[in-house]
């Protein structure tokens, strides 16, 4: 098919193929920035924590008053917990994973170095329990023995001498070798702490996107202590299927050793996941929502002008078939001009599209937008374009010649 009379046709109507190319080129832009930014949330959210969360509920125990000696209630509290029935382990700790709230400290190889010789990991309280009251797997070196654990309050600042970190951390601070029997300084301390085991996975406290806290997910260290303080999580893994009675079973055994306690919050670390990633969902719904109703709109707009045009032709349609012309070729015709509007929107909106990530990687850090992303999005409102098209078209090709010369 010739294009000139397509060019000439569209330079006659150059208003409305600037519109038609201008909306098809914001519809790539916010598309694929919108369709990334989705992909981006989803992935975020269905990060794995390390911890066995199906299993696993926190209880938040908080003593009423100024209660004496805390670490033995403590003591005596997971005591009855791990002797519940459906219990498989469990231990009291000052954070744990998915939460938006915890402890982070700097990690170092030389005491002291400063700036780009230090990593930030969040720091998790345990003891000899922790790692299977978790459900963490430990992939070098050995868990905390029952002699190696302390007991530590929020405000203390004490040696570590040993420490569990995980296999993210290892590597980054280890790249070239095994980081079991090597020494590390946790912030604050000029005294080493021996490295005698590393865990597979488990993720920081927080999940929101950017920083460090998504580059350092998995950059988490577990020191030997018991927390004690007058708030403090009891962690508790059951057998499986067992989760919901056995933390009702927990709250009443709880109750009935001491009721002058708040237990403000009893969740499971799953519901934990849930409400850490809300905004991410909802953020991943809205956005689908709007590209697909700029979808519609931009397909509606091809659809009317296409419609206009066809209206405006019945002239030029009506000599064409009479000449000779079959219904295909007619199809063709309106096919091909809607291509060629397209492909210039979709070029713009190329350039439009990384122009928008730039501004959102300097704004909002967020990773950069890989250009397979705009090509896809240029593909798919090339498809757009031709199937928004189909119906006008077929429309002008289904006209009898004489009735399009007389209504002309």
């Amino acid at each position: 098919m010739e294009l000139r009379p397509i060019l000439s046709a569209m330079r006659r109507n150059k208003v409305g193929a600037v519109l038609i190319g201008v909306q098809i080129a914001v519809t790539l832009a916010i598309l694929c920035n919108g369709l990334f930014i989705i992909e981006q949330r989803l992935a975020l959210s269905q990060r794995p924590s390390g911890v066995d969360e199906a299993n696993v509920f926190a209880i938040d125990n908080q003593w009423v008053g100024a209660p004496g000696d805390v670490p033995a209630r403590q003591r005596a509290d997971i005591e009855a917990l791990r002797a519940l029935p459906g219990v498989v382990d469990a231990y009291d700790t000052n954070q744990y994973p998915l939460t938006n709230s915890g402890w982070s400290e700097s990690v170092l190889l030389d005491p002291d170095a400063s700036g780009s010789g230090t990593l930030s990991a969040a720091l998790y309280f345990g003891d000899d329990h922790a790692l299977n009251t978790l459900g963490l797997r430990l992939v070098a070196g050995r868990n905390f023995e029952a002699s190696e654990i302390g007991e530590r309050q929020a405000s203390d600042r004490l040696h570590t001498a040993v420490i569990l970190i995980t296999r993210a951390l290892a590597q980054a601070l280890f790249p070239k070798g095994n980081a079991v029997g090597q020494s590390i300084y946790v912030e604050g301390n000029k005294q080493p702490s021996l490295v005698i085991g590393v865990v597979e996975r488990l993720q920081i406290p927080w999940t929101g996107a950017g920083g460090w806290t998504e580059k350092y997910f998995e950059n988490s260290m577990i020191e030997p202590y018991r927390f004690i303080e007058s708030d403090s999580w009891y962690m508790v893994r059951t057998r499986p299927g067992q989760l919901a009675s056995v933390m009702k079973a927990a709250r009443d055994k709880l109750l009935q050793i001491d009721r002058a306690r708040l237990l403000d919050k009893i969740e499971a670390v799953s519901d934990t996941r849930i409400a850490a990633y809300r905004d991410d969902r909802g953020l991943a719904v809205i956005l689908a929502v709007v590209c697909a109703s700029l979808i519609g709109v931009t397909a509606c707009g091809i659809v009317g002008l296409t419609s206009y045009w066809v209206s405006q032709r019945r002239r030029q349609i009506g000599i064409r078939r009479a000449l000779g012309a079959t219904r295909g070729a007619i199809l063709r015709y309106f096919q091909t001009e809607n291509l060629l509007i397209a492909a210039a929107g979709a070029l713009v909106g190329i350039g439009l599209t990384v122009a928008v990530n730039l501004w959102m990687v300097t704004s909002f850090a967020m990773p950069r937008l890989a250009l397979a992303w705009a090509g896809l999005g240029a593909l798919g409102v090339l498809l757009l374009g031709q199937l928004a098209v189909l119906w006008p078209a077929l429309r002008a090709a289904s006209v009898p010649p004489a009735l399009a010369v007389r209504d002309a």
